[in-house]
């Protein structure tokens, strides 16, 4: 995307951008910011996934049409040192541990002295992530969905300290580069997105549990009747466009009747003591071969990357 699109004052093409965590999502937000003209800093510990980013890196360039080169901008570091000090954000996308993000946003307070600290966390308060910085109110979530390469909303989530500039120029910069922020005015679990995700997780798998019918036929169920309409047409807009009226009336039935877990359910918990958590090991509510996951993976993006 071309920097022509005006930028928040305070961040500027010519100041890098650091990324904490070279995994697809971390990878995937460098490659973003270095197509949008970006120098990027990209820390990751782990060689075996630093010796693989060079590859990925090139996957996702390619599927967005971009010029090779671009790739060039990303400077990968071992450890977090001295090259984020100039940066005008640093975007924190590590693996969703509560202590291990802590350790991160303490030690970038220490060297950042006035960049924007964002966590890329799915789900975790913003909040609890910069309990240790100082300057509390330049901490807020910038939470990019999978894969953020063709997903382009970014949830911009203002934690009790945030400041309202912090916000105003995270969301111009996710703005400029391309994506579509939207402002999460409260810190709560799982912000909008990932709410809404897993209270529908949450009733797919009772139907499962409870015998109503098995995990193909759920995800049969949403891909072909409400889940084809909701890239179009949000569940509020479809509720108005039915009539509040026929909305209030269906609830008064099912609502009741849906599932109320306090906590995960015990078919999840069972699957994952068992070491089916998913496609990765071959099998978690459904049985996946590698071929399978792949396909799946790549039909995923090109479908996303079409709808740009």
């Amino acid at each position: 995307m071309s920097m022509e699109v005006s930028l928040p004052a305070d961040i500027t093409a010519e100041r890098p951008v650091g990324v904490i965590g070279g995994g697809r999502m971390g990878a995937a937000i460098a490659q973003i910011f270095a197509g949008a003209g970006f120098t990027v800093h990209l820390v990751e510990p782990a060689a075996s996934v630093r010796a693989g980013l060079a590859a990925t890196l090139a996957t996702i360039t390619e599927r967005r049409g971009q010029a090779a080169d671009i790739v060039e901008r990303i400077i990968v570091h071992e450890m977090i040192d001295g090259a984020l000090a100039d940066a005008a954000i640093v975007i924190e996308a590590v693996s969703e541990k509560l202590a291990l993000k802590q350790e991160i946003f303490a030690r970038l307070d220490a060297l950042c002295q006035d960049a924007i600290l964002a966590t890329n966390t799915s789900v975790i308060p913003v909040g609890a992530i910069g309990r240790d910085v100082v300057r509390k109110d330049r901490v807020l979530g910038a939470h990019f969905w999978n894969p953020p390469y063709a997903v382009r909303l970014v949830e911009v989530v203002q934690a009790e300290a945030t400041s309202a500039a912090a916000v105003a120029s995270c969301m111009a910069l996710m703005t400029a580069i391309g994506q579509l922020p939207v402002h999460v005015r409260r810190d709560v679990p799982g912000f909008i997105g990932n709410r809404l995700q897993h209270a529908l997780k949450r009733e797919a798998i009772a139907l499962v549990e409870n015998g109503i019918c098995d995990a193909e036929t759920v995800d049969f169920v949403v891909r072909h009747s409400f889940g084809a309409r909701l890239g179009i047409m949000g569940p509020l807009e479809q509720s108005d466009m039915v009539g509040l009226d026929l909305t209030l009336a269906i609830h008064e039935v099912v609502l009741p009747d849906l599932d109320r877990s306090a906590g995960p359910q015990a078919l999840l918990r069972e699957r994952v003591a068992a070491g089916k958590t998913g496609a990765s090991v071959g099998e978690g509510f459904r049985v996946w071969s590698p071929q399978a996951t792949a396909e799946l993976r790549d039909r995923l993006d090109r479908a996303l990357l079409k709808r740009e």
